[in-house]
Parts: structure tokens; C-alpha cells; sequence
């Protein structure tokens, strides 16, 4: 018998919907921008509403309750009663510190905006603000079809901001993006029906809730059907190789806020679908495909990684890194033990923060420059000294140096999978020395040797919002290095509540195996 999940509601823990707020309050003021032409109250409006959401996303994060699976701070409301359909939020160890990162990133990208942006920039912020509701949203959504809807959202705010602030090639990258989004969205529908006709046929009521779905029970051909529907639609999103070639171009083609919060947080929704829906609704189906899974995992870390080899657009570079650390939270997330999926998870946060600040940093050289080709660089170190300090800790921790936040990731990742299969963790070793080669050499190209092109010395270093956007990424980069255990152990509860799930599975596929399950890849908990 499978475990199912109990709710702790908002009223009891807080007495007010604080999620609710802190999903609605950065699209109300969006709503108030539209109204207003003051470029200085909108940017007052917009300060703080993210700064607002970001306390509230606080309220959680520090009242959390550790060593429980059930969802915290719960919201549900009766929205489309007849098919089953409500407003049902909460938080649990799988998506709490996803929300914080986001509401986090908002405040920084804001920021990022004050100077960066000379055209149509109500509008600018009007994308920024919708967008961050809606990636709440789908952190915080536990109907599937409030999820859906968020996520088919979410595309609007983000093919603006590519499309009408972007580069030269903007409209080709929006377009693709958008395409390639809404193809993986469309089978994902279709495997939402199919879970949601299911759990009528089991018990007569029509529900999209998540904990509902928990409940029914599936079998095993139908649930090889759905996770293969849902998993394009979470593949495209990662992307995970091969479903990767809309990102290069989106992230080239994207202001510098539109690549931080695409790389930041909208990647991980993708990561995230496969931790929230698949692994504990889909047990038996997650553990069929786990070598498959894995083998991507792995292709996805090594072609990545020599592709941002083979770079000389910044972006582009950073853009395929992604791809290959993407990767190794594929390789985790399916090792299918406490390990792998911890290392999975806690990476999610620590990409976001790393390669944000890459982005940054590409963000700030462009805006001086108005050039990301790495060989227009080069002595940086010594006209911007406060810049290279900084982009040097960011770089540490994108390549799992030991006292970043990074190498707390990578490290659980790497033991997950070697306790799975050391044939798969193997080449994922190959693939932490690349990811050493290919940003150590930026860093080399950018920063160290002589400042011998003219146009790079009267550049200025980086001015106080800057240096606070730095700051805080620095303090985090170091905080969850050197002291992880706090957010590692809010993650306890939801990781033993989904390898509870899965060791129940595994069970049942040794007794009847499947064809194509090695008895050696079956789940170990």
C-alpha cells in the first residue's frame, strides 16, 4: 500500500493565506504599473511589491516544520467545483526554497533593471512581475490544472521580454521558445486527463488535486503511458538532451534579466515536475525508466560540457553549461535514493544562484562593452577588481569548489548515483573536470593576462547596486557551502515520503519484472 500526504493549513501555522500573498501581490502590482507613467513611483511600486513577496516567502522558510512530509501553509478553495478543479496551494521540502529562490532572484533582476533598460520600460517590469507570479505559482500549485494553467502563463511575460528587449535574432529565439514550450505542455495535458479520468474511475470523483491523485491507485501500463506524456513537457522545459536547442538561442537572444530568471528558476520547473509529480505518482513507471533517465542524464553532462568548450559568446558558453549541470540534476533526481534525490534538489538551488551570477556578471561586461565575445576581453582583473573578486567566487561555485554551494550538490549527486550504478556515475566525473576547464578558462580569458584592447581600460568597476546584487549572491554561494545542513534537513520528510513510495514499487517490479529492468538498477534505497 502506498503512503499518501496529510496538509498543515496556512490558518493554523499563520492565520492568513500568506502564500496567496505572496503569489498575488506582485501581479496586483502589476495591475497598478499599468496605470501609472511615472517611471520613478512605478519603479517604488515594483521595489516593493518583490521586496514584500520576498518577506513573506520568509515566513515559511523560518516557520517550516522539519521531519514531516505533510504540505505546509495550506490554501484550498473550491474554484470549478463540478470537474473537480479548486485553488489548492502549499509548500513542502520539495518546493520551499524554489519559492524563496524566486522571490530572491525578483528583487536582484529588479535591480539589475533600474539602468539596463532604455526602452518600453513600464512594460519591462509589468513582464517581470507577472512572470514572478506565475513561477510562485507553480512552485506553490498542488491542482494539477492551477499548475497547468500557471505554466502555459508563464510563457506570455517570458516571450516579451525575449522578443521585445532581446537581441538581433529576438524573434526567432521567442518563437522557438514558445513552440518547443507549448509542444512538451500539450502531451503534459494529456497525461494530466489520463491521471485525472483515473482517479474517477477508481473512485467516482472527478479531481485534479495532487493529494487526491496520491490515493488512486494505477497500473502499471497506464502509468508508463502517462510519465512518458508528462515527461516531454518537464524534458522540453529542463531541457534535457536532445530537447535542448531552444535554450542557446533563448538565452543569447534575452536581456540579462530574462536569462538570470530563465536559468534561475524557470529551468528547475522542468526538474521540479519530475521530484512533485512523477517520482511519487509514477513509482513504478520512475523506476522502468530510471536507466533511460539516467543515460540522458549523463549525455546531457558531457555534451554540454564540451560544447561550452567550444565557445566564444559568453552567454552561449553559460548557456550550454546549464545544460550539462542540468544534467547532473537528472543524474540525481533518478538515482532514486535519498542521496541522489537530496543532491538533485539542493542543486536546483545552487544552479540557480551560481549561473545567475554568471549571467550577471555577462550582464554587466555587456552593458560597458556592448559585447559578450570572450576575445574582446582579457587583463579585466586589473581595471575591475571588485567585479573579478566576485565573478571568481561565482565561478568556484558553478564548478563544485568545497565551500561553495555547489559542491554540497555535486558531491550528493555523485554518492546517489554511485549507490545506484557506478557505471552511470562514472562518466559524470569526466564531466565535473570539464565544467573546471571551460569556466576556469573563461574566467582565464576574461580576467587574468595583460589589458591589451584599448577599448577595455577606462572601464568602470561595478557601482553600489552592483555590488549589492553581488553581495547577495556571495552570501548565499558561502552560507549554503559552509553550513547546508539547515537546508538539507528541511528537505528530509518530502525525500523519505517519495522513497517511501518508490521502495513500495520496487517491491512489486522484482516480484513481476519487466522486461528491459536490470535486477542491478532497481531502485536501492
Amino acid at each position: 500500500m502506498l503512503n499518501t500526504l496529510g496538509e498543515i493549513l496556512a490558518s493554523d501555522q499563520v492565520g492568513f493565506p500568506v502564500l496567496s500573498l505572496m503569489i498575488f501581490i506582485p501581479l496586483a502590482a502589476a495591475v497598478l504599473i499599468s496605470l501609472m507613467k511615472d517611471e520613478k513611483q512605478i519603479k517604488q511600486i515594483a521595489l516593493g511589491a518583490t521586496v514584500l513577496s520576498f518577506v513573506l516567502s520568509l515566513i515559511p522558510l523560518i516557520l517550516f516544520q522539519n521531519g514531516t512530509s505533510d504540505i505546509q501553509f495550506a490554501e484550498r478553495y473550491a474554484w470549478i467545483a463540478p470537474l473537480g478543479i479548486s485553488y489548492h496551494v502549499g509548500v513542502d521540502g520539495v518546493s520551499i526554497l524554489l519559492v524563496v529562490l524566486t522571490t530572491f532572484l525578483a528583487i536582484l533582476t529588479l535591480g539589475f533593471s533600474w539602468k539596463g533598460i532604455n526602452k518600453y520600460f513600464k512594460q519591462y517590469i509589468i513582464c517581470l512581475l507577472v512572470l514572478e507570479t506565475t513561477v510562485i505559482g507553480v512552485f506553490c500549485a498542488l491542482d494539477l490544472f492551477l499548475f497547468f494553467l500557471l505554466w502555459e502563463i508563464m510563457l506570455i511575460p517570458m516571450y516579451f521580454l525575449i522578443k521585445t528587449w532581446g537581441g538581433q535574432r529576438r524573434d526567432y529565439a521567442s518563437l522557438k521558445f514558445v513552440l518547443y514550450t507549448l509542444l512538451g505542455s500539450v502531451l503534459m495535458l494529456v497525461g494530466f486527463v489520463i491521471l485525472y479520468l483515473n482517479h474517477y474511475a477508481a473512485t467516482g470523483i472527478y479531481s485534479f488535486d495532487f493529494l487526491d491523485l496520491l490515493k488512486a491507485p494505477i497500473s502499471r501500463t497506464k502509468q508508463m503511458w502517462i510519465f512518458t506524456l508528462i515527461f516531454f513537457g518537464f524534458a522540453f522545459k529542463v531541457p534535457m538532451f536532445p530537447f535542448h536547442t531552444w535554450l542557446p538561442d533563448a538565452h543569447v537572444e534575452a536581456p540579462t534579466t530574462g536569462s538570470v530568471l530563465l536559468a534561475g528558476v524557470l529551468l528547475k520547473m522542468g526538474t521540479y515536475g519530475f521530484v512533485r509529480f512523477s517520482l511519487p505518482l509514477l513509482p513504478e513507471a520512475s523506476l522502468y525508466f530510471m536507466p533511460l533517465m539516467s543515460i540522458l542524464g549523463v549525455i546531457g553532462i558531457i555534451y554540454g560540457a564540451l560544447l561550452a568548450l567550444a565557445q566564444n559568446d559568453m552567454k552561449k558558453l553559460i548557456a550550454y553549461s546549464s545544460i550539462s549541470h542540468l544534467g547532473f540534476v537528472i543524474l540525481g533526481i533518478f538515482a532514486l535514493n535519498a542521496n541522489g534525490i537530496q543532491g538533485g534538489m539542493i542543486q536546483m538551488i545552487n544552479h540557480g544562484i551560481s549561473t545567475s551570477g554568471l549571467f550577471f556578471v555577462v550582464g554587466f561586461l555587456y552593458n560597458r562593452r556592448h559585447t559578450r565575445e570572450i576575445s574582446e576581453y582579457g587583463g579585466l582583473a586589473k581595471q575591475v577588481p571588485i567585479l573579478a573578486g566576485f565573478y571568481l567566487v561565482i565561478t568556484l561555485s558553478s564548478l563544485a569548489f568545497p565551500g561553495t554551494n555547489g559542491f554540497v550538490g555535486e558531491l550528493l549527486i555523485l554518492i546517489g548515483a554511485m549507490e545506484n550504478s557506478w557505471q552511470l556515475a562514472a562518466p559524470a566525473f569526466i564531466g565535473v573536470l570539464l565544467a573546471g576547464a571551460y569556466l576556469l578558462w573563461l574566467y582565464q580569458r576574461l580576467m587574468m593576462g595583460e589589458l591589451n584592447n584599448p577599448k577595455n581600460k577606462n572601464l568602470l568597476d561595478l557601482d553600489r547596486i552592483e555590488i549589492g546584487i553581488c553581495t547577495a549572491l556571495v552570501v548565499v554561494i558561502l552560507w549554503m557551502g559552509i553550513y547546508p545542513f539547515p537546508f538539507l534537513k528541511m528537505m528530509d520528510g518530502s525525500i523519505q515520503f517519495i522513497t517511501d513510495r518508490l521502495d513500495t514499487s520496487a517491491a512489486a517490479l522484482t516480484e513481476n519484472s519487466l522486461p528491459g529492468i536490470s535486477s542491478k538498477l532497481v531502485f536501492k534505497k
